[in-house]
């Protein structure tokens, strides 16, 4: 961990930006204010998985998912009692 002055981390900001990427950085005001740099990694999408790849867009999965609820509540109401339901079920016994 490495500790700099706000004037010092100012005039040497890429090196202390690139410091951070390996440990945490402290920089300290005159007031006394600390403040503690660190990197943020990047956060991996749920959809990431090692060794699958896709070639899809976020627009055509997003209307994949929505045709499939769309579906299954289709599939839902043939399934209940209601209007849907029953007029699908005497479609069946035809």
């Amino acid at each position: 961990m490495r500790v700099f002055t706000y004037s010092e981390a100012r005039k040497r900001l890429a090196e202390v930006l690139d410091m951070a990427r390996e440990d945490e950085v402290i920089i300290r005001r005159r007031n006394g204010d600390t403040f503690s740099l660190t990197r943020v990694q990047k956060q991996a999408s749920v959809l990431d998985i090692d060794g699958f790849e896709v070639d899809v867009t976020t627009q055509e999965l997003v209307a994949a998912v929505r045709e499939s609820r769309e579906d299954r509540g289709a599939w839902k109401g043939a399934r209940s009692g209601t209007a849907a339901g029953s007029a699908a079920r005497s479609n069946e016994t035809r």
